[in-house]
């Protein structure tokens, strides 16, 4: 474990353009998305959470808290962000920042803990967000639990939705990963993506 950050999966969207149903639940390769987010970032995180709305039981096999949006009709990552932050406040108290990280992105880094962390205190900012082939991945970071309630007012009463709105106000720092042999931040979002997992997969070492 790099630091005392937990992570925070966001597993909100459903699978609409796969015929509906959780994406993270697709099987890559044998085992679900899901499966392989939680081996890639249970290293490195202070324990991991599930944000996803709906009924928890049918998360129940991943032994996982399972977390609903904080607040109601604002769907969308930042809603699930925030869930992550205010669980963090109520049962993890010492907890300065959180990581979140899509729960439909198989092939996430190795070290994406450590390289995020490490940008965020050297660029002394208070946020710090993921970014590939010359793409920023915002969905993917760490988040300051000091900014909870500035978050909840943009989006109860700002009704900011875009990640990339809110984060403009902060000092932010981004870290780019290669995309050789994969790009880490893959996500599978339809059928077609499915398949390229499975080849992803097989370079990836399974």
């Amino acid at each position: 474990m790099t630091t005392n950050i937990p992570g925070v999966l966001l597993a909100g969207g459903l699978a609409r353009r796969m015929g509906g149903g959780d994406k993270p639940m697709r099987r890559i390769g044998g085992r679900t998305i899901l499966e392989r987010v939680i081996a890639r970032l249970k290293p490195q995180c202070d324990g991991l959470i599930l944000n996803a709305n709906g009924d928890p039981v049918r998360f129940a096999s991943f032994g996982l808290p399972v977390i609903a949006d904080t607040v109601e009709n604002f769907p969308g990552p930042l809603a699930g962000i925030l869930a992550g932050l205010d669980w963090a406040a109520a049962k993890k108290p010492e907890v300065e920042f959180i990581l979140s990280a899509a729960a439909d992105c198989p092939f996430l880094p190795r070290d994406l803990v450590a390289r995020l962390h490490r940008a965020r205190t050297e660029q002394n900012a208070q946020l710090a967000v993921a970014a590939s082939d010359g793409q920023s991945h915002p969905v993917i970071g760490l988040w300051s639990v000091a900014l909870r309630d500035e978050l909840r007012h943009a989006l109860v009463v700002e009704d900011i939705r875009k990640i990339d709105r809110w984060t403009a106000r902060y000092r932010l720092a981004t870290v780019t990963w290669p995309t050789e042999p994969l790009d880490p931040f893959f996500n599978a979002n339809t059928v077609e993506d499915i398949a390229e997992a499975e080849r992803l997969a097989a370079l990836d070492g399974g």
